[in-house]
């Protein structure tokens, strides 16, 4: 089981409406406030995912996940990131994920499998 992360993740956040907002927009497509960086807890879901088996980066090991994590603070609150420390094809919609204190080579968040 992975250890769990102490990764800080930011995400803008409208203390007005109470949203979360991401892409950065710095202000409020609601209510057109400012918008604050927050830390999200770094937990979600995989929304989403596809196996890259195609060697387009040298430093990525074949093959990789690139998946759109649903985090846990919204409903709809979503970006994208590639998922490690398990098998490509043991990877799931639905499966619960944290974030990884590092960043892939290509800059990525990296998620690994939750410890429930």
């Amino acid at each position: 089981m992975p250890a769990e992360s102490t990764s800080t993740l930011l995400i803008e956040h409208c203390d007005d409406c109470d949203r979360w907002v991401h892409p950065a927009a710095g202000e409020c497509r609601d209510c057109g406030a400012q918008l604050i960086a927050r830390p999200v807890s770094g937990r979600g879901t995989v929304f989403t995912y596809t196996v890259n088996h195609h060697p387009y980066n040298p430093e990525i090991p074949l093959p990789y996940v690139i998946a759109i994590i649903e985090l846990a603070e919204q409903s709809g609150l979503r970006l994208a990131a590639n998922i490690v420390d398990c098998e490509a094809d043991s990877v799931e919609c639905g499966m619960s994920v944290a974030i990884r204190t590092e960043r892939g080579p290509s800059g990525a968040p990296l998620f690994a499998p939750a410890g429930e």
